[in-house]
């Protein structure tokens, strides 16, 4: 099977089946100076979406739009019924507890034990006094620690998150998202500052808890291996555009040299 470079305008699917739609989608820091360039696609349910490309090309812009970490200058990101593009104040904080994030550099409270990291995944439902005075639900607290245990900390829950290893902190990091019970989840780089054995073992956790709550995630990574190995999508982006958009096993050098440029890298 062979995909050939389109047109974003031209990645327009049927939205009945899909988690998100994002339509012509355009980000611009700078006047005049788009980052991304009317990007359009859709992300199925229950998949696994792995975006390429060089630095700079727009991949964590593109990711942080859709939980409007990056407000887009203009187009449609349509999830759960609303366009996040268009929302605002209390509506905008809704819609964000459905969708869970795991971040590049962690973004742990490195003061707060494992478990109240974990924790914090329900700010956004959990009353500013309860969260003031570290009185959660009993509920959260024992889905916190159940949480924990899916992701191999079981046995740190009350050690300082900066006394943990990268991995260990990533692992957090996956746990506080999913603490959410989010509908879409993202997840920004989460290998790159990991070691390759720690970056097999983070994605297949994180895919596989993903998979297991028929959650769709979409993660943005230079590692073009670990896309192949567990997405089921790999979308490749060069210059702010898609320029590839199709499974692991139809990704070819050729499309590899057109989304990074040139041969010399790959030899």
């Amino acid at each position: 099977m062979s995909v050939m470079a389109v047109p974003d305008s031209a990645v327009k699917k049927s939205p009945k089946s899909a988690a998100v739609v994002i339509q012509d989608l355009v980000v611009a820091y700078q006047p005049g100076k788009p980052v991304l360039k009317g990007i359009s696609l859709e992300i199925e349910d229950s998949s696994v979406t792995a975006i390429i490309g060089p630095s700079g090309t727009g991949k964590s812009t593109l990711i942080r739009s859709i939980n409007r970490l990056v407000t887009p200058t203009s187009g449609s990101i349509l999830f759960d019924g609303q366009d996040l593009a268009k929302l605002k104040g209390a509506e905008l904080r809704v819609a964000r507890r459905k969708i869970g994030m795991v971040f590049q550099e962690y973004n742990l409270v490195e003061r707060l034990s494992v478990v109240e990291n974990v924790l914090t995944g329900r700010l956004g439902v959990t009353p500013v006094w309860r969260v003031w005075l570290r009185k959660f639900p009993q509920e959260d607290i024992a889905r916190a620690f159940d949480l924990l245990a899916q992701v191999g900390l079981e046995g740190y829950a009350r050690q300082r998150a900066d006394a943990l290893s990268g991995g260990q902190r990533q692992r957090v990091g996956i746990a506080r998202a999913l603490m959410q019970e989010p509908r879409l989840l993202l997840a920004d780089e989460p290998t790159s500052s990991l070691d390759p054995k720690t970056s097999v073992e983070i994605m297949e956790l994180m895919t596989g808890l993903a998979r297991a709550r028929l959650v769709p995630l979409i993660v943005n990574m230079h590692q073009v291996d670990l896309a192949r190995r567990f997405a089921d999508r790999i979308i490749g982006m060069a210059g702010g555009k898609i320029i590839f958009d199709g499974p692991p096993d139809a990704l070819t050098t050729a499309h590899l040299q057109q989304i990074y440029g040139g041969e010399g890298w790959l030899t």
